[in-house]
């Protein structure tokens, strides 16, 4: 992978897909010059997630890549991160207790991942910033799942006015695939987690 076919990219972790230490991993990712990288290590607790965290976060900044934190707004308040990443159904419902993401936690962008038009509505409505829409492709990481495929990912670019980013299956062979229906970029996981 080279940094040119990054400039659309967002990487996504898993440390589970590691062949390495994590970090060592993560700097390899970072060398790569993503768009951003989102840290999703949803199976650690808020305390654990913020302590790897602020690493992550020092290793994109000297590399000049943009990082996300996902799901933890608390620890990422704390550890001054302008963007997070949200599961839709957590983005519902911090709104509906009438939440105020740039007053309370200084949120600067909130991507919101989503798996229908009908998600991809919802979140734009709510105040997204960005959306993730998928699977696109068959991945591993949805083991026996149908993907949802480029007409859903173009139906989902057409119905909503933020940016898409296609997730799901995504290698850089198949990169371009999801631009041409209409994606602002893609997210992919093991060709980061994995080089």
């Amino acid at each position: 992978m080279t940094a040119e076919k990054c400039t659309q990219v967002i990487a996504v972790t898993n440390r589970k897909l590691c062949t390495r230490p994590f970090l060592e991993q993560i700097k390899r990712a970072a060398e790569q010059k993503p768009h951003a990288m989102i840290l999703r290590e949803k199976d650690l607790t808020e305390g654990e997630y913020e302590e790897l965290a602020e690493k992550v976060m020092e290793i994109c900044k000297n590399q000049g890549v943009d990082c996300i934190l996902h799901t933890y707004m608390d620890a990422a308040r704390r550890l001054g991160c302008r963007k997070i990443h949200l599961p839709l159904w957590l983005f519902e419902q911090k709104k509906s207790e009438n939440l105020q993401f740039a007053n309370e936690y200084g949120f600067e962008a909130i991507g919101v991942s989503t798996h229908s038009l009908k998600d991809a509505v919802l979140a734009e409505e709510l105040g997204a910033s960005y959306i993730t829409a998928g699977h696109i492709f068959v991945t591993d990481c949805k083991k026996g799942l149908e993907p949802r495929g480029l007409d859903f990912l173009k139906e989902v670019c057409e119905g909503v006015n933020i940016p898409v980013y296609a997730i799901g299956g995504i290698h850089p062979y198949n990169q371009e695939a999801p631009i041409r229906a209409g994606a602002a970029g893609v997210c992919m996981m093991s060709e980061f987690m994995k080089l």
